[in-house]
């Protein structure tokens, strides 16, 4: 990431994403549901999520599996607010998630330690090794070889998950983890998994553990 966009980045009057902040700071205070309430009133000044986005995913014992950040928003949606959830990549849902994560910038990643983690993070290693599509490419001949070199123009990255929900330049416009990683398998030409797939949680929680300790920069932009 060049100094022009870093400095976006760390000025929160220059980061677009700070658009979805606000609408997310509106959101956290509007009630919704059959059962009339707000995220705040369960869980008061968004001051207290501070962290949270720094370890998830995380295991929902509900459910029996790891969930991530937006579809714990969801689930509180429909288990407490009593209302519908909201659509993948939909405004509000990457708002709540920003604002949500906002609260966590410049704490370090920090996995949950949770036994119950490691079958899905084991998983998601095995998804970043496997070649995939008509290109046989895997995430890591990508990030692992041949991070820093250049792709159409633009460098490499290590697939560190640092800066989610994130502002791309070439989305003009906000975008979760799962979308990019719905990109690089098109880019590989495979077949994108649905957005509810297991497949994109697996990889967060091996992404989000090979990035423990690193600074969390939500929410961030990107070319």
């Amino acid at each position: 990431m060049g100094r022009s966009l870093q400095a976006m980045q760390d000025d929160d009057m220059a980061n677009p994403a700070m658009l979805w902040v606000q609408e997310g700071a509106a959101l956290w205070t509007r009630r919704a549901g059959s059962a009339d309430k707000s995220c705040a009133d369960c869980h008061g000044d968004v001051g207290g999520m501070a962290g949270v986005a720094a370890r998830y995913p995380a295991f929902a014992a509900g459910l029996g599996r790891p969930v991530d950040l937006e579809q714990r928003i969801n689930l509180c949606r429909t288990d407490k607010q009593k209302a519908d959830a909201l659509a993948d990549e939909s405004r509000e849902l990457l708002a709540l998630a920003a604002y949500v994560a906002r609260q966590s910038r410049g704490r370090p990643i920090a996995p949950p330690d949770d036994a119950r983690l490691q079958p899905f993070i084991a998983a998601g290693d095995a998804l970043y090794r496997r070649r995939q599509g008509q290109l046989n490419l895997s995430c890591a001949q990508c990030h692992d070889d041949n991070a820093g070199r250049k792709l159409g123009g633009a460098t490499i990255p290590q697939a560190h998950p640092t800066g989610y929900p994130i502002y791309r330049l070439e989305w003009q416009g906000l975008g979760s983890l799962k979308r990019r990683l719905r990109n690089c398998l098109v880019g590989m030409r495979a077949e994108a998994y649905g957005y509810d797939a297991p497949e994109y949680v697996a990889l967060e929680l091996f992404l989000l553990s090979r990035a423990r300790g690193m600074t969390l920069e939500s929410p961030a932009v990107r070319p």
